[in-house]
């Protein structure tokens, strides 16, 4: 069972195209809350309502809306419909008839920050980098919320790692630090469980399979739009597991913010809408712990951030 703290009004909002970038007026300063889910043998995308008991199907109402949100964010697609769709209420399912999948399936890329928390750089002793630190995962790791990560019998010591992730919503290339928030469409909740083992000393030292082994990267079933964020760095971050809490820090600690995250990237690669990239994780992975603490078959992992949600995820035999 997930559940989410929903702040809900209705965006007043258009469509304006400048300098080929989508860009959205609120009086509000609230957004929508996206889902992805499946009903029955059909996929479809919502918006998520009432504390996240029911969801607004945009499908069930205008069968041109693309039933996944890479495909979404890709699309001209206007706000102002949406929430006429929202406000109609024409097609509503409640949670139990329905499986929320992640809110992203399928994106063109996956990146992971590196050593960007404070309390993350301290527990290993190591200094705060002075620029980004990239790495990826496949996005065929992505699983949802409730889905179990497998463990597999080629690792010995699995770890988690709770992370707030960053969508991008618009093409984005060459991008001022300034100008870097136009290209975000909003943020999850992801792990990034990584396989130490794998990390340290196999694989000539790359980290691709210690990162991107099978379920790999769960990620949340809400895309908060940023509106309803207008600080992402001011957000509590915690994981525990079966019970226990292990990570609890502040997005606040973050050394290289999503802006620059965004801008530094842009300057090096072309972003697409629906790309995903984790930001970092706090302090409290099993691998610097003492003694270390590894993820065994059978344990829960819970992670959370505030504004954003909830998941939980068991951990099961890679068969």
């Amino acid at each position: 069972m997930i559940f989410f703290r929903v702040s809900y009004k209705f965006l007043k909002n258009t469509i304006r195209i400048q300098n080929n970038v989508r860009s959205f007026s609120s009086t509000n300063h609230q957004a929508m809350r996206f889902v992805q889910y499946r009903d029955g043998c059909d996929r479809g995308l919502g918006i998520q309502l009432n504390c996240g008991k029911s969801i607004v199907s945009l499908n069930g109402a205008d069968p041109t809306i693309p039933v996944d949100m890479v495909s979404f964010l890709h699309s001209e697609y206007s706000i102002d419909r949406i929430e006429k769709i929202v406000k109609e209420k024409k097609k509503v399912l409640q949670l139990n008839q329905v499986e929320l999948l992640p809110c992203i399936t399928k994106p063109d890329k996956v990146i992971c920050v590196g050593l960007n928390y404070k309390g993350h750089c301290d527990e290993q002793n190591k200094p705060y980098p002075k620029e980004p630190f990239f790495f990826s995962k496949f996005p065929s790791t992505i699983i949802g919320p409730n889905d179990a990560v497998k463990h597999s019998s080629k690792s010995k010591a699995l770890d988690w790692e709770v992370e707030m992730a960053v969508v991008i919503g618009n093409t984005c290339k060459n991008v001022s630090v300034d100008d870097a928030y136009k290209y975000v469409f909003g943020y999850t909740i992801a792990q990034d469980i990584s396989a130490r083992d794998w990390q340290k000393t196999r694989n000539n030292g790359q980290w691709l399979i210690a990162k991107s082994m099978d379920t790999f990267c769960p990620l949340g079933s809400v895309l908060v739009h940023k509106n309803e964020i207008p600080d992402p760095h001011s957000l509590q971050i915690k994981c525990s597991i079966n019970g226990v809490m292990k990570q609890n820090g502040s997005t606040e600690e973050l050394i290289h913010r999503v802006d620059k995250l965004v801008s530094f990237l842009s300057n090096l690669i072309t972003l697409l809408p629906g790309d995903i990239i984790l930001t970092g994780t706090p302090s409290g992975v099993g691998v610097f712990r003492e003694p270390k603490e590894f993820l065994k078959i059978g344990d829960v992992i819970e992670s959370e951030i505030s504004c954003i949600g909830k998941m939980e995820n068991p951990v099961i035999a890679d068969e």
